[in-house]
């Protein structure tokens, strides 16, 4: 059996402010952008994987959701309590200034972790925690 990931999904609160972050700041590639019932999905990947996808997504995209769980999650964004995702890099440090330079929230500075990377983290627009991770060679 082989399995492999095709799309994982990100909360965002404002596309407007997420895009320029995901296409300009970190290179993304925008595949596709849809309306639909109010809501608005951006999907967006690495040129070097074409196979997976990332969703820039309301942060409850269910149509049927209540009013009280749209507050709830909007909330949980609005502290970045909700996960993000760990990009892999060949340069961390150089993805790191990147990134620094373009203004984003800085959680970690590089760093060799015991686990065998070396890593940084910053938040998106929206507030997720997103961590770029090199292996040590």
């Amino acid at each position: 059996m082989d399995i492999h990931l095709s799309t994982c999904f990100i909360a965002v609160d404002d596309h407007d402010k997420a895009l320029p972050f995901y296409r300009d700041v970190l290179g993304l590639e925008v595949r596709n952008d849809v309306k639909f019932e109010g809501m608005r999905w951006v999907t967006v990947g690495s040129p070097s994987q074409p196979g997976v996808e990332i969703v820039l997504e309301p942060p409850l995209a269910d149509p049927n959701a209540s009013p009280a769980d749209r507050q709830a999650m909007a909330e949980l964004l609005a502290k970045g309590m909700l996960r993000g995702v760990i990009f892999s890099a060949d340069d961390v440090d150089a993805v790191f200034e990147r990134i620094q330079a373009s203004g984003a929230e800085v959680l970690q500075e590089p760093v060799d972790q015991p686990y065998g990377v070396r890593d940084c983290a910053f938040r998106d627009p929206a507030g997720n925690m997103l961590r770029f991770a090199q292996r040590k060679k």
